[in-house]
């Protein structure tokens, strides 16, 4: 039986007992059906991970710590998915694949093209909900550091941020867009072998010509995936991929 990886919100340290929360002890007992003495794996999300084996099985199982592991299975290229919020389980579903593809950070954005309205409580739900796929996303595939998914903006604002915090240091800044003639081939050639990536994509019926440009004067350079249209979900599982193959450890 495949061991489950179990995500702990507390800090973990030592050979010591642990009680898990009552969403990881529901899973655990309730859905896998495990009992005292079954093993499984801790991690924090502070890189690392340890075996560890149910004491209790209840509300709030208690479990023992064993042998820590450091491996956090990071990619060496450090991507940042800026994405266009999209409508129903299509940005759900983005979140999840990216992080199993190894992105370390998610800016969800308001765009001219966006259909989500999102504020207050709604916001600060929807922000919880998709930080949880990113945990769960984590305990599936094996990482050990989990992706923070950053509190959604409005596009020009994180342009602006862009280029003042992410210009330079061997970053690359990418905006996915059907009708340029530029390659991730040719950006190499231009710039080298970058250490960072900050991959921006639209929503459903991408981004505007004005919203290009706008990124464009930003530092950003225009990136064709082929001759074919992708949709929203598509694009960035696509353009991770290859950025993985290219730059990381695909």
């Amino acid at each position: 039986m495949r061991i489950p990886r179990i995500f702990s919100a507390e800090p973990l340290a030592g050979k010591s007992e642990v009680q898990l929360d009552e969403a990881a002890s529901r899973h655990l007992v309730k859905v896998l059906r495990l009992g005292p003495g079954r093993p499984l794996v801790l991690f924090d999300g502070a890189g690392g991970e340890y075996q560890a084996e149910i004491l209790e099985a209840g509300k709030k199982a208690r479990v023992t710590l064993g042998d820590y592991t450091a491996e956090d299975r990071q990619s060496p290229l450090a991507i940042t998915l800026a994405i266009g919020i999209s409508r129903g389980d299509r940005f759900d579903w983005v979140i999840q694949k990216a992080t199993e593809l190894g992105v370390q950070a998610f800016q969800p954005l308001f765009t001219e093209r966006c259909e989500v309205k999102l504020t207050g409580d709604r916001l600060q739900k929807k922000l919880g909900q998709w930080q949880q796929i990113a945990i769960s996303a984590c305990e599936q595939s094996a990482r050990n550091r989990v992706p923070q998914v950053l509190p959604p903006v409005k596009l020009p604002q994180f342009l602006d941020a862009a280029e003042q915090d992410l210009d330079g240091g061997g970053t690359l800044k990418l905006v996915l867009h059907h009708r340029t003639e530029e390659t991730l081939g040719n950006l190499e050639q231009h710039y080298g072998r970058p250490q960072a990536a900050v991959l921006l994509v639209g929503p459903e019926g991408g981004l505007s010509a004005e919203e290009i440009a706008l990124a464009l004067g930003r530092g950003f350079h225009a990136l064709r995936l082929g001759p074919r249209v992708l949709r929203t979900e598509t694009a960035p599982v696509a353009a991770l991929s290859v950025l993985q193959f290219q730059w990381g450890d695909f």
